[in-house]
């Protein structure tokens, strides 16, 4: 019966991952690809292939903020940014922006394009940016499941963490303590979702913008 049960549960867990059906850009630090999403419903899907244009994306990318909790004696660093900053500098919007709104033009309705790039911060540690974007209707959806998240990070001490972060870019590898906002305020969808769902359902990384709007 124990194994019985085991079986059921890793089959289930298998229907919830995705993978990769086609690869946009792909280097030892970044990669751009389109991924089934598990979480498509049977009767809808997104709206693929979406025309965005690459201005539109940039839009998108540069208006993502993140808003840090305030840490003491955090002026101290000079290195430091301001708690709110966007989550996207120049050269990142210019590299993804291009990528992205051709892999939403090139997807199909059961799938998401996903974005990855990490950065080298120790010998052993790496500290990765993740998460996808899609096209419902006139909402441009973009989930950032990681940001700045280190590689390394374990929930419970002593326990090694030999998971593979480029595998799944939608899954968050740590938990931050940053919001996830948007500029222009009045670009962002109005949520359809009462406030007991949201507060009973899981914690996603999400905006959803009016991208035609900016």
């Amino acid at each position: 019966v124990q194994c019985g049960i085991a079986l059921l549960l890793s089959l289930a867990a298998c229907q919830n991952l995705a993978f990769p059906t086609l690869t946009i850009y792909d280097s030892p630090s970044r990669f751009v690809r389109l991924e089934v999403d598990p979480t498509v419903d049977s009767n809808r899907g997104h709206s693929h292939p979406a025309k965005v244009t690459t201005n539109e994306m940039a839009a998108v990318l540069s208006g993502l903020m993140i808003e840090e909790p305030t840490r003491v004696f955090s002026f101290l660093d000079k290195e430091q940014e301001p708690p709110r900053h966007p989550a996207f500098n120049l050269a990142e919007v210019g590299f993804l922006a291009p990528l992205l709104a051709k892999g939403l033009g090139m997807a199909t309705s059961e799938e998401v394009v996903t974005f990855y790039q990490t950065r080298q911060e120790t010998a052993i540690v790496r500290k990765v940016t993740s998460g996808g974007v899609f096209v419902d209707g006139d909402e441009l959806h973009i989930v950032l499941s990681n940001y700045r998240s280190p590689t390394h990070y374990a929930s419970d001490p002593g326990v090694d963490d030999t998971f593979d972060d480029r595998l799944t870019p939608m899954r968050a590898i740590a938990p931050y303590e940053a919001k996830l906002d948007f500029e222009p305020i009045s670009a962002v969808a109005p949520s359809r979702e009462s406030r007991l769902t949201r507060l009973l359902s899981a914690e996603r990384r999400e905006v959803v913008v009016l991208f035609r709007q900016l």
